[in-house]
């Protein structure tokens, strides 16, 4: 089976927009997202609909779960706390339904998924080697998709007598993995608002049978997602920072 994975979509229409179609042109089977659907951006409920409609698999998000009032969100960043306010008080009931039914974690396909990581699914960043590695001996899966850190990357270790050191980095666009062997961690990037110095929409491409995956960016009218935003009146930086991909 092939599958796309995204994550972090963050109401950004545009950027959803484009890589739903680099899917479809893509010969997908199915679209998997692994949460924060809403939050920064300013298009929620049609980032929702379009979520709903498209994807196999959704799970929420700390974002998500912080705009239906379950999650505190006094230790979010000034700006991140705006966006949520802003959402609470603009986003469509429909939309509050489709959230509140999400799960942080999952499995499908013998993959396990997790918006933030395998030891917590909705705070985790999964940045170093040591989170990596205890991640993946929480996770009951061999392989885990997880998103949150809005940076395309990958952990990888062997397994039994063939145990080692951890490997991993970011990836750019058309990196391609081998997941034959081992357990591994991989992070698609954020659709909505990339923070690894690439300010274009990621989506991971997965094939199950030839144990695969395979690293996409896609460029999008940054200036349709950014306008929106300062015209709400929500803090200019998270409209400049998609731009810079940071």
């Amino acid at each position: 089976m092939r599958i796309a994975a995204i994550t972090d979509v963050h109401a950004n229409l545009p950027a959803l927009e484009a890589v739903l179609e680099a899917i479809d042109g893509a010969g997908i089977e199915e679209t998997w997202c692994l949460g924060d659907v809403v939050g920064y951006g300013v298009e929620p409920d049609a980032c929702a609909d379009l979520v709903r409609e498209r994807c196999d698999v959704c799970l929420v998000g700390n974002h998500d779960l912080a705009v239906l009032g379950a999650l505190n969100i006094s230790s979010f960043s000034e700006a991140a706390a705006e966006a949520v306010e802003w959402t609470r008080g603009s986003i469509e009931e429909r939309t509050l339904e489709f959230l509140g039914e999400l799960e942080p974690n999952g499995e499908r396909q013998g993959i396990g998924l997790f918006h933030a990581s395998p030891r917590d699914p909705v705070w985790e960043y999964v940045l170093s080697g040591e989170q990596a590695d205890r991640g993946m001996d929480a996770n009951p899966c061999r392989i885990g998709l997880i998103g949150h850190s809005h940076v395309a990357l990958f952990f990888s270790r062997p397994e039994g007598d063939e145990r080692g050191e951890m490997r991993g980095g970011q990836a750019g666009d058309g990196a391609l993995l081998d997941l034959s062997r081992g357990s591994w961690l991989v992070n698609p990037g954020s659709v909505g608002q990339p923070r690894d110095g690439d300010p274009r929409a990621a989506w991971l491409e997965l094939d199950t049978e030839a144990e695969t995956a395979c690293f996409h960016r896609v460029p999008y009218e940054i200036e349709r997602a950014a306008a929106p935003i300062a015209a709400a009146g929500l803090p200019g930086r998270l409209a400049d920072r998609l731009y810079a991909g940071q």
